[in-house]
């Protein structure tokens, strides 16, 4: 196993952890990874996303004093979402390898070690994937295997089933990510569409070790229509098509009545007919209106060209 780069020495292994709201968690996080790292034959850093916590999360991941790695704090401005702050963790690191990790130990730090051994060997990416869903609810479980088959269905990029952030990158993907210029980033599918050499890894997940999750249903699926809007134009196709057959079935059923009328003098029907074909039709339209919005609007956010995140200040502390 090679564990220092070509000048001899150590090499460097970055994890990121972006964090809003995880003073509960954040401690035992730090602990748990200080005795993952120490003893291995590797440098550590990592890399404190405060993504605008209410919370002492700040004051609770710059005031922590670690012996086996440095450690770097990135305090953003406000909070701007877990995908801007893992940018900006990645952007922060400096390692050979990088790991996204959350806060809530829901990730298992002793898992670092076994993507190491796999990057080491030759993989580019070590993605780790879950072997079940129990620890979710049951919308949760349904939810993602809808989002996964849809989102692979209608789009060029494959994104695994049941993996998330949590994954080993070479530098070369990490530099492949950073140097995108699109400022709305939906991660899972960026680290799908860098490609690379890939690996799996399976593994239970655990439940939170503390506080709540930050994600409620409507967050959940304003990331999914980021996804989807972000990797496929599928969705204004369907509007093409839908809007096309529904034409023509309309000219079809005119001319059936037409034909009807003048070969059997049969008298059109009533008004009920009528109105509901024009409220089905309107609603048809709104629902296209919707859905070339979300792109219109999505273009017109990255014309202004606004950076995805603010950085207030960055702490840093090396080893003891």
């Amino acid at each position: 196993m090679k564990t220092t780069d070509a000048a001899g020495h150590a090499r460097l292994i970055s994890v990121v952890m972006p964090a809003y709201n995880e003073m509960e968690a954040l401690k035992l996080t730090l602990e748990r990874l200080e005795r993952t790292f120490t003893g291995t034959p590797y440098q550590w850093e990592l890399v404190v996303v405060n993504d605008g916590s209410e919370d002492d999360t700040l004051r609770e991941a710059t005031r922590y004093q670690p012996t086996s790695f440095r450690m770097v704090v990135v305090d953003l401005s406000r909070h701007f979402g877990k995908e801007p702050a893992l940018s900006a963790g990645l952007r922060a690191a400096s390692g050979d390898a990088v790991i996204p990790l959350d806060a809530d130990l829901q990730d298992p730090p002793e898992l670092l070690l076994e993507m190491i051994e796999l990057w080491e060997n030759g993989a580019e990416v070590v993605v780790a994937k879950r072997s079940n869903r129990s620890s979710d609810t049951w919308g949760k479980r349904v939810s993602a295997m809808l989002f996964y088959r849809t989102f692979n269905m209608i789009s060029d990029v494959q994104i695994p089933e049941n993996v998330g952030d949590f994954r080993l990158m070479d530098r070369a993907v990490i530099d492949t990510i950073n140097s995108l210029p699109e400022n709305r980033r939906f991660m899972k599918g960026l680290f799908a569409w860098a490609g690379f050499r890939t690996e799996e890894l399976e593994y239970i997940r655990p439940t939170r070790a503390a506080g709540q999750t930050k994600f409620n249903a409507f967050r959940l699926l304003s990331l999914a229509i980021e996804g989807v809007t972000s990797f496929s134009t599928a969705p204004l196709r369907l509007v093409t098509y839908v809007g096309g057959s529904v034409a023509v079935a309309a000219m079809l059923y005119g001319s059936f009545i037409v034909i009807r009328t003048l070969v059997h003098g049969v008298e059109l029907p009533g008004y009920a007919s009528l109105i509901s074909l024009v409220a089905f039709l309107s609603g048809l339209q709104l629902l296209g209106l919707g859905i070339v919005g979300e792109y219109v609007g999505r273009t017109y956010i990255e014309s202004k060209s606004r950076p995805p995140y603010i950085v207030r200040r960055v702490y840093r502390s090396d080893v003891d």
